[in-house]
């Protein structure tokens, strides 16, 4: 970690010259650069630009245009920059804590995008400026490159694709500024993570047509479990270039490289005596690190054909492995305490091309005002994975999980439980029209045409390969209408579509899932237009859902039919000009309603029954208290399935958590934070995976940090 702090201030070095010239260039007359400007006004906030504050008045996510989420009709939570940076988060996870309705589920070991869940199903439907980067294992983006996080709530098939019907999160992040400015950064806690971070820039020519950004990020340390130490390093440029009035091209890439021990956390076999210590690590502490290399590049561009009519798209390519070693359970002995093992050792390889070109335009036809968007995308994804493990019985490579003594020989990889290789290539085509029926009433109606080609191809006895075509239509409709100027009643209808990957335990591949939606809410603007509450109710009807096989953890089985119903409530902005407030409350009764094996009624797995939260701050306005911000979060949620089953193998208790989060911004420049985290050290599960898996909640944990603006 220390080379890493020297190389980041060696490279702010390199920069500050360079920061210094910019400025003295922006000082010259020339083509003033269109990008974004991190101090424009709230008044002229754009849907992929900065916000000030916490709520945002516009999001291009949920229609891939530059629409009010007021007249939106779908529930939308965007989390800010300034969110993020109160909450002190350095996860998309961490983040989304607080983002309502949105809980955790398998987090892979600690190694890749985790799992999360949304209106009563899991999802890792992630994208980036609305390219896909859930492909394959990849590691979570980085807190540090984000501008805004913004989660769709329902379907949002019509616009991305195949997807789960609960939710999608989009990552819009940091762009080019024409204001030039280089951000020092680090992060300390009291687990033992260090971590420095590097954000700057601005343009790069006199002109101002050619601008930059660059945020860098260095972390390592010691966490809350025992022997689980993690690295973490990225570089994440931007550049983007107005060739002209009318065309804006932009160049994104994000290089990221993550080593980790594979963490499953706690075992919950039902014979267990007892639930190890939240800290305890029942692998190997000297059996190495899994090391997951994720690439990302984005070239996107916008041309506008004329006033009305706007040309945009681009291609998006990733490039990822995970390899190394790891230690997993084999099940519990006689004794309730003793832990059977396999060591494993995997190799991971993905790959994923993504294009899309877009056209929208504004128009008037029948009288009405039109927003046109018609768009097609085509991506093709490959992904390759081999494991192998050591004996499965749950006499080898045993550990006392309630008393580990490590350093036991490797045994020999002597099974090759997985080894295939897997593609899909889909072909798609989209219409969507934002019509103006009436001054308060609007109208948003969209379809999507898909084609999927999918080729399984298994290598190890006793899985067969299988090819399989599949054709979608997914529609939307959408209703809003202004009751009164502040407040607005929306109803909307949407499907999703997505297919299975893998294999079956009894060979071949699976029917896609097919999810359908219906949620009807209100959105009001309060407090001259400071706070915004949303409410919603839905229902979401999906079938062929794959779990976790009961026979054989490693393989799935479709779960039949569910059904999610609940209530949505959302607030989200200032009380008064110094207090921020972020709130959210969510009741969920999700269910099986039709399998050969489930019965009607059981509950899924990771799914709370109801879950809240708030995040409050208060900033000094005046005085000899300026720039102080003090304040906290607290999230409550309710006792969750460790397992979609008749008589699942154990469940996950309710528990409630306070964070108490302060900052001073000392001048412009210096910004400090002490923040401490789960403050009355509760002890807690945050998901459960794999039948017999739950990962332990951190403990109390104080960080503290700051920011310097150079």
């Amino acid at each position: 970690m220390r080379r890493t702090l020297v190389s980041l201030c060696a490279l702010q070095a390199a920069l500050s010259p360079l920061a210094w010239a910019d400025q003295a260039m922006a000082d010259k007359p020339g083509i003033e650069l269109q990008v974004i400007d991190i101090n424009a006004a709230g008044d002229s906030e754009q849907a992929t630009g900065p916000v000030q504050g916490y709520k945002a008045t516009r999001s291009a996510s949920a229609t891939r245009t530059d629409t009010s989420i007021h007249e939106t009709p779908q529930s939308i939570s965007v989390v800010t920059r300034e969110a993020v940076e109160d909450l002190g988060a350095t996860r998309l996870q961490e983040a989304l804590d607080y983002a309502g309705g949105v809980g955790r589920a398998n987090n892979f070991g600690g190694q890749g995008l985790t799992s999360l869940t949304v209106r009563g199903f899991t999802t890792s439907e992630f994208y980036r400026n609305g390219f896909p980067i859930n492909r394959g294992y990849p590691s979570m983006p980085d807190a540090n490159t984000i501008e805004r996080l913004e989660v769709l709530r329902g379907p949002a098939a019509t616009l991305y694709g195949r997807g789960d019907p609960g939710g999608t999160f989009n990552v819009v992040s940091k762009q080019p500024s024409r204001e030039a400015s280089v951000t020092l950064g680090s992060q300390l806690n009291d687990q033992g993570m260090t971590r420095g971070t590097l954000d700057a820039t601005g343009p790069l020519d006199e002109e101002g047509r050619l601008a930059y950004r660059l945020n860098v990020l260095g972390e390592g340390g010691e966490t809350f479990r025992d022997h689980v130490e993690t690295e973490r390093y990225a570089v994440s440029p931007v550049l983007n270039w107005e060739v002209n009035d009318s065309t804006r091209i932009t160049f994104e890439g994000d290089f990221m490289r993550n080593n980790a021990p594979l963490d499953r956390g706690l075992t919950r076999y039902p014979a267990q005596i007892g639930t190890a210590s939240p800290d305890t690590f029942w692998g190997e502490k000297d059996v190495g690190k899994l090391h997951t290399d994720s690439n990302m590049a984005q070239l996107r561009f916008e041309h506008d054909l004329n006033a009305d009519w706007t040309l945009g798209g681009g291609v998006q390519m990733l490039d990822g492995t995970m390899k190394g070693n790891g230690v997993e359970a084999n099940g519990i002995a006689a004794d309730g305490r003793t832990l059977g093992r396999n060591f494993n050792w995997r190799k991971l390889d993905w790959t994923d091309v993504d294009v899309q070109l877009n056209l929208t335009g504004h128009f008037n036809a029948g009288g009405f005002d039109h927003l046109l968007l018609a768009g097609v995308e085509y991506e093709d994804y490959d992904y390759k994975s081999i494991i192998l493990r050591s004996s499965g019985a749950v006499s080898a490579y045993p550990i006392d999980i309630f008393n580990p003594v490590y350093g036991q020989p490797r045994p020999a990889l002597t099974r090759t439980t997985t080894h295939d290789k897997e593609n899909l290539k889909t072909w798609a085509a989209f219409l969507q029209d934002q019509v103006s029926l009436t001054e308060r009433l609007k109208l948003l109606a969209g379809a999507r045409i898909e084609r999927f080609e999918h080729q399984y191809d298994a290598y190890i006895t006793g899985v067969r390969s299988w090819e399989k075509s599949d054709s979608a239509v997914t529609p939307r409709l959408g209703l809003t209408y202004d009751l009164t100027d502040e407040l607005a009643l929306y109803a909307s209808a949407s499907r999703s579509f997505k297919p299975n990957s893998g294999a079956s335990r009894l060979g071949g591949g699976f029917d896609p899932e097919e999810g359908k939606a219906y949620e009807v809410g209100a959105k009001w603007r309060t407090l001259d237009d400071q706070l915004s509450v949303e409410a919603a109710i839905y229902q979401i009807d999906k079938k062929n859902v794959l779990t976790t096989d009961p026979v054989d953890s490693t393989f799935s089985v479709a779960a039949g039919q569910v059904r999610s119903r609940g209530f949505d409530l959302n607030l989200v902005g200032n009380i008064t000009s110094a207090w921020k407030v972020m709130g959210s409350y969510a009741y969920v009764d999700a269910q099986v309603t039709k399998d050969n094996t489930l019965r009607d009624g059981t509950r899924l797995l990771n799914i709370p029954r109801e879950s809240a939260s708030l995040l409050s701050i208060y900033e000094f306005q005046d005085g000899p208290l300026r720039g102080l911000g003090l304040g906290g979060g607290a999230r409550y949620v309710a006792e969750r399935a460790g397992q979609t089953a008749n008589v699942p193998n154990f469940s996950m208790d309710s528990y409630t958590v306070y964070d108490a989060l302060s900052y001073y911004k000392v001048n412009d420049k210096l910004r400090l934070n002490l923040d401490v985290k789960n403050l009355f050290d509760k002890e807690y599960e945050e998901g459960a995976f794999g039948n017999v898996y739950a990962y332990p909640g951190a403990p109390r944990t104080v960080q503290v940090g700051f920011t310097y603006k150079l």
